[in-house]
């Protein structure tokens, strides 16, 4: 099911500025200095990977969805060094200390995260780093009062960006399709498996939905 929700916006959302896209920066930050080997866990078109691919000598970047695959590749075609494929990263054999960089965007709420941690963890080498960045599930007042901030701060963004305010209507319904099977973590809940399985994590709510972990494998 979630393979075919994404083959479908594959086809029909346009690329260009978004509320993961907008924490790119932020995350390329935290890259060590240079990376010989990076992986990316669900890359959509490949926004992300041909950045990572500026800072790394060679970037694996994996995907569900073959029509997003498909995209990564046309869109990349000056990036000699990146290696898109399709791949279930619950069946994906991951390489022990393999990676220096091991990044995932909006991916994890997916799949079983605590034990997709623990896959990543092993897979990086030490000195190695996670990034990932998801949407998480508001809980309490704080998060309601950043919720009614972000509206506008969205608005004022999207008008910077030359983006519409309102998404064409297939984009909003296959997004809608999409969201009936989604669920999110509480930030509480992504701290508590971090302080479990990746101590030292440092784990960040974002203004526009999003929270990021950044660890470092000693």
């Amino acid at each position: 099911m979630i393979r075919a929700d994404f083959d479908k916006l594959a086809l029909i959302e346009e690329e260009g500025w978004g509320h993961n896209q907008h924490y790119h920066a932020f995350l390329l930050r935290h890259l060590p200095p240079h990376c010989e080997q990076s992986l990316e866990i669900g890359c959509g078109t490949g926004a992300f990977a041909r950045l990572l691919a500026r800072r790394s000598t060679q970037v694996l970047a994996l995907d569900l969805s073959p029509q997003m695959i498909r995209l990564a590749r046309e869109h990349s075609v000056f990036y000699p060094n990146i290696d898109f494929q399709v791949a279930d990263v619950l069946e994906w054999p991951f390489p022990e200390a393999a990676f220096d960089c091991i990044a995932s965007i909006a991916t994890l709420h997916h799949l079983p995260f605590e034990s997709l941690l623990l896959k990543m963890k092993a897979a990086l080498r030490p000195g190695g780093t996670l990034l990932v960045l998801d949407l998480f599930q508001g809980e309490g007042p704080g998060d309601w009062l950043r919720s009614g901030i972000a509206f506008p701060v969205n608005v004022l963004l999207k008008l910077a960006h030359g983006k519409r305010l309102r998404d064409p209507k297939a984009v909003r319904e296959a997004w809608a399709a999409h969201a009936r099977h989604d669920t999110y973590l509480p930030v509480s809940q992504v701290r508590r498996i971090c302080a479990d399985v990746l101590p030292g994590a440092v784990v960040r709510k974002h203004l526009l939905w999003r929270y990021s972990l950044i660890w470092e494998k000693p």
